[in-house]
């Protein structure tokens, strides 16, 4: 059972009087099976006893007053009262049309038992029909490709909506051109669960059938203790019979998140990158962390900012002293305005404060029984709790079990679920609060940078999961650019879609890095220096330090798998840092950088090379990214082998050039 919802009436309009509608109330459920998935309906209570069944009786103000009717036989009236709301109307005008020999038939038996019962198999339904917004509540009317119309579901309970995601996990559904009400099943396109099921045996691809359904859970649980996950997960249940080819898992695993084409090379419309020669990594070198004095020096007498851009290369080149974290992320973040006087801060956290605690109460004053009728808050709750009692207790900060810092974990994703209902909680996302909380040590502060935070990071947990297919298309693109040997190489074993890079963007690489370092991390990638999508250069740098082990000891798909996952907690995060820097010069020096690479890191102009002294090019141009940005910084300096250079300082005094 992949759905449940109980609270699904059917209005039967056999009410007593012209004023009621008899209530049938049943559950809808969503069955997958062997080889094909059903949707059942059946009443609470299978004999009907009439005594039993709920009416609606309508008054002219057209307030729902609940009856119960007799148990003699119910009669519809000819005429209806004209008050009554258009939704009642054309419920009634729903028909249930019996033919033989069709999945849609309602079972009747010989004593009347389950007489409205009704199932299906998705294969056979042709379109759903929903209710006009604001009309009462929310119902579906199924019709099947036989033309059989069911009867009109009431979701007294729950939000038809979360049936309707169910069902697209397992068919396409496009809006009607002709009645934007209408969902049309188009059988041409099977989801990804059907299009596979012929592919494995049953007993031999659970785990990647979990993959398939989940892969946020996969990829965040299993891949971090991954051995021989991938290839044990293909073995049939006889011991004795082969494993299936590389090749095979490859492609299922590439085809996991559906829509995502990494070979971009072999799709028309994707510009071809040929072999470009970048040059030598320039040595890059860091300094130490922003100061308090160094902050304090950067603002006025009212508290406003005076150079962000110079603050913001402080910070990207050096990071944060830890007492500043609390109120410079706050900046970085967007949850503060760079202009912002400390007045006008102030005030913003006082009604920021009193939004976050209206929200608070909605969830916290939801009963046991309400909350037994929601679903989706049911599910978030407890998708809630099962990820917090798993957070990295590593940090003093959420030691044990009772500790208040678990609490307001708990209670902060909660709130956002009310902030954000229809994204509502998926995994992953205490990964992104948790820092914050530690730093920030406010409930509502961090509830506001975790609200901006996620603003950035919307897409990757969206059910679509748009926002990870275009960020490991754009991985591979700027890998094959770096190094398109080691790309080749990947692709010839089966590892060319970069899936093992998934938890990496997922999360921002929480699980990478220790605790201090991830928060060195986010605030070096928040700054959005030095071009955009930084984080993926990240990604080229910690694969590019792989690629002569990988590379050198010939790993297959499965070492490559449990290689890069063991890396977690070993990256030297100053080394990365260097050497992500590194590969932006490469390519912003770059004087034939493709255009897709140019577009992935904001880069307005690819042809020319920076003038070393003016930043310009010949026509006069000014590069969105000049080499020279960082040499007006002060630094006492780490290179990228981790060895600090106290000799090395550059001038405070040397005017900035924008970013």
């Amino acid at each position: 059972v992949v759905y449940e919802q109980e609270g699904v009436f059917i209005h039967s309009s056999c009410g007593k009087n012209d004023d009621q509608d008899s209530l049938i109330s049943g559950v809808l459920r969503v069955i997958e099976k062997e080889n094909e998935v059903i949707v059942d309906w059946r009443p609470l209570d299978d004999t009907l006893d009439t005594s039993n069944i709920l009416c609606a009786g309508k008054d002219s103000s057209s307030v729902v007053e609940w009856t119960q009717t007799p148990k003699e036989k119910c009669s519809r009236g000819a005429d209806r009262p004209s008050s009554y709301e258009a939704e009642w109307d054309m419920v009634t005008t729903v028909s249930f049309k019996k033919k033989p020999h069709s999945n849609g038939d309602a079972t009747t038996h010989a004593n009347g038992e389950s007489k409205w019962s009704f199932l299906f198999s998705l294969t056979d339904l042709k379109s759903i029909k929903q209710n006009k917004e604001g009309m009462g509540w929310s119902y579906l009317v199924f019709c099947l490709k036989d033309d059989v119309k069911l009867p009109a579901l009431h979701f007294h309970h729950g939000d038809s909506k979360l049936l309707i995601k169910c069902l697209e996990k397992h068919v396409v559904l496009n809006e009607s051109p002709q009645d934007k009400r209408v969902l049309l099943v188009n059988s041409q396109n099977k989801s990804l669960s059907q299009s596979f099921e012929n592919l494995f045996d049953e007993p031999s691809y659970g785990l990647l059938q979990k993959l398939k359904k989940d892969p946020y859970t996969v990829t965040m649980g299993r891949f971090s203790k991954v051995t021989n996950y991938i290839f044990d997960s293909f073995r049939l249940s006889d011991p004795s019979s082969q494993r299936r080819p590389p090749s095979e898992m490859a492609d299922f695993l590439n085809d996991a998140i559906p829509g995502l084409k990494i070979n971009q090379q072999e799709e028309p419309g994707f510009e071809v990158i040929t072999r470009i020669d970048l040059g030598k990594q320039p040595e890059v070198t860091r300094r130490e962390p922003v100061s308090a004095e160094e902050w304090a020096k950067n603002m006025d007498s009212e508290g406003r900012i005076l150079n962000v851009d110079y603050i913001k290369r402080l910070i990207f080149k050096g990071g944060l002293c830890h007492t500043l974290r609390k109120e410079a992320w706050k900046f970085l973040l967007g949850y503060f305005p760079w202009n912002s006087t400390k007045e006008e801060r102030a005030n913003l956290q006082k009604s920021k404060t009193d939004e976050y605690f209206r929200m608070k109460l909605q969830w916290k004053s939801v009963s046991e029984e309400q909350e037994k009728r929601n679903s989706r808050l049911r599910d978030y709750r407890s998708l809630i709790e099962k990820d917090v009692n798993r957070t990295d207790r590593t940090n003093k900060f959420y030691e044990g079990e009772d500790n208040p810092g678990l609490i307001l974990l708990h209670d902060i994703l909660m709130t956002y679920c009310m902030y954000d209902f229809d994204l509502g909680y998926v995994q992953g996302m205490s990964d992104l609060l948790s820092p914050l909380l530690y730093v920030m040590e406010n409930e509502v502060d961090a509830f506001w940078c975790f609200v901006s935070y996620m603003d950035q990071m919307h897409q990757n947990f969206e059910e679509q999961m748009q926002g990870m297919k275009t960020q490991l298309i754009q991985l591979s693109t700027l890998l094959r650019l770096l190094d398109s040997g080691f790309c080749s190489y990947l692709e010839s074993q089966d590892s060319g879609y970069l899936y093992f890079c998934f938890r990496w963007l997922l999360i921002r690489f929480k699980r990478e890095f220790s605790f201090q370092d991830i928060l060195r991390l986010w605030e070096v990638m928040w700054t959005e220096l030095p071009c955009q999508n930084f984080h993926l250069l990240l990604c080229c740098a910690i694969l590019e330090s792989e690629k002569q082990q990988i590379m050198d000891k010939h790993y297959g798909f499965n070492e490559i798998l449990k290689h890069i996952n063991e890396l977690s907690m070993k990256i030297d995060v100053e080394y990365i840092l260097c050497k992500a820097e590194a590969i932006s010069m490469q390519m912003m020096n770059c004087k034939e950088l493709p255009q897709a690479v140019s577009e992935i890191l904001g880069i307005e102009s690819s042809s020319v090379t920076p003038d070393s002294d003016t930043g310009e090019d010949e026509s006069g141009a000014v590069l969105s990214c000049p080499t020279s940005l960082y040499q007006s910084i002060s630094t006492p300096v780490i290179a990228a082998n981790g060895t600090r250079d106290s000799t090395q300082q550059m001038s405070e005094t040397q005017s900035l050039t924008p970013a």
